[in-house]
């Protein structure tokens, strides 16, 4: 999880989530290139005293500055459209799981096991316990297991939602009288966390998202789910 004055992205608990901070990383460089470009063509301009006749006629200057940002922007725009096809990939998944969004909690149900569905409340500060974390920590956790891919199905019941857990990557918008899908495959076991990501109403920061990972051996052994 993001801790204080954290200046970069959570680590990757996703292959999706090292592709995108990849990407991120791949951007920004760009982005440095172009404006220590800029800012040294500026401080040139500012401080030559001299002008060069050839520069007002520079028809091979001009094909340059106009193709070389197209160069740039197709050199941006492959990986993102790979990155966007590859969150889209539904894949033979273990494991799916239906959330359903409400003002303001989240309801869970493992489609595979027959009558396990429970609801997730945010803990109030009168119930947390020690290492419990403020705002972010919920009655009953979401239990899944790493290495496996996993299918979230996600709708909500009242208004817009947003359910996010950024280590893996996640962001899907619930939408009231639709189903949306995303899938992942943890890489690691732990307990993440996310939130409503969609302004919902006054307790829109109240309803928090926890996901605790354990090995597929152990998730098999029996219920495991913290009820």
């Amino acid at each position: 999880m993001a801790h204080a004055a954290q200046v970069g992205l959570q680590d990757a608990t996703s292959p999706i989530m090292e592709e995108l901070i990849t990407f991120h990383d791949h951007a920004l460089m760009i982005i440095f290139l172009i404006c220590f470009l800029v800012l040294y063509a500026l401080f040139l301009t500012l401080t030559t005293k001299l002008t060069n006749t050839n520069i007002s006629d520079a028809q091979e200057m001009e094909t340059v500055w106009t193709i070389l940002p197209a160069i740039i922007l197709v050199l941006i725009a492959l990986p993102s459209l790979r990155i966007l096809y590859m969150t889209d990939e539904v894949n033979d998944p273990s494991l799916t799981i239906k959330s359903i969004g409400h003002q303001w909690y989240w309801t869970y149900e493992y489609t595979d096991y027959s009558g396990l569905i429970f609801n997730s409340y945010m803990l109030p500060p009168l119930f947390l316990e020690p290492g419990d974390l403020r705002l972010l920590d919920v009655d009953n956790r979401v239990v899944l297991p790493i290495e496996a891919p996993i299918r979230m199905m996600i709708t909500s019941q009242d208004v817009l939602h947003s359910w996010a857990v950024p280590t893996l990557g996640l962001k899907t918008d619930a939408i009231p009288g639709r189903l949306n899908q995303t899938t992942f495959t943890a890489t690691r076991p732990g307990v993440y966390y996310g939130q409503c990501s969609e302004i919902c109403g006054a307790n829109h920061s109240f309803m928090p998202i926890v996901l605790e990972l354990i090995p597929l051996k152990i998730f098999e052994m029996g219920p495991v789910f913290t009820l």
